[in-house]
């Protein structure tokens, strides 16, 4: 599976990330969902380079201008809560997209070990569309695997593309074993070296989903 990590080139997006983990400023939560809605433009930036365009003419009030304009048909998919922000910025950039929201969560058992509870599935017909499924932690890998899953039971998609601001390198390893090799594009902001005993990303930045909208009752 073909892998971008976009901080391997510095940019902005450095500074959104940077924020985003900085344990001050992620305290306030507007400052933090703006700086994952800005992660999403990235991000939807680039993929923007790999779409299919075609050769369009534009009336101007004093003329014609040539240019180049996108063909496909896109989905948004987001991991709720976590993922609003993200996928905001991304619809944003995408404003014409279809969007899917899927519901799925860790539930703890004896010894911090955990399943994934997959609850919710709100998505069109993906067939012959690009889908962008986003998360903005991937830790085990295990939820986004899922998603997948569930979204290519509604159809089959022209290509996806996994977007995922930080990531472990668990759980890359996890989605290049699970995820279709030439039908998947993998889209990494960081990669952190840890995960703890809870599947926690290290350094990570914490609850992502707590830091936008406040904690949730345990």
């Amino acid at each position: 599976m073909q892998q971008h990590l976009l901080t391997e080139h510095p940019s902005i997006l450095n500074c959104f990330l940077a924020e985003m983990r900085d344990r001050h400023i992620q305290k306030d939560s507007m400052r933090f969902r703006r700086n994952m809605e800005r992660v999403g433009e990235v991000f939807a930036y680039e993929i923007s380079k790999t779409l299919n365009y075609q050769a369009t003419d534009v009336q101007t009030p004093l003329g014609v201008a040539a240019t180049k304009l996108p063909v496909d048909t896109l989905v948004l998919a987001t991991i709720l809560r976590a993922g609003l922000p993200l996928h905001q910025g991304f619809l944003n950039v995408f404003d014409k997209a279809g969007n899917a929201f899927i519901a799925a969560y860790r539930k703890y058992g004896k010894d911090n070990k955990f399943t994934i509870q997959f609850e919710y599935l709100s998505a069109p017909d993906v067939t012959g569309k690009v889908l962008i499924l986003m998360d903005p932690m991937l830790a085990t890998g295990a939820s986004m695997v899922l998603a997948y899953q569930a979204l290519v039971s509604k159809g089959k998609p022209l290509h996806t593309h996994v977007v995922c601001p930080i990531a472990s390198r668990d759980g890359v390893e996890y989605l290049q074993r699970h995820l279709p090799e030439r039908e998947a594009t993998l889209w990494l902001g960081d990669i952190d070296p840890e995960l703890t005993v809870k599947s926690y990303i290290v350094p990570g930045l914490g609850d992502a989903g707590d830091l936008a909208y406040g904690n949730k009752i345990k």
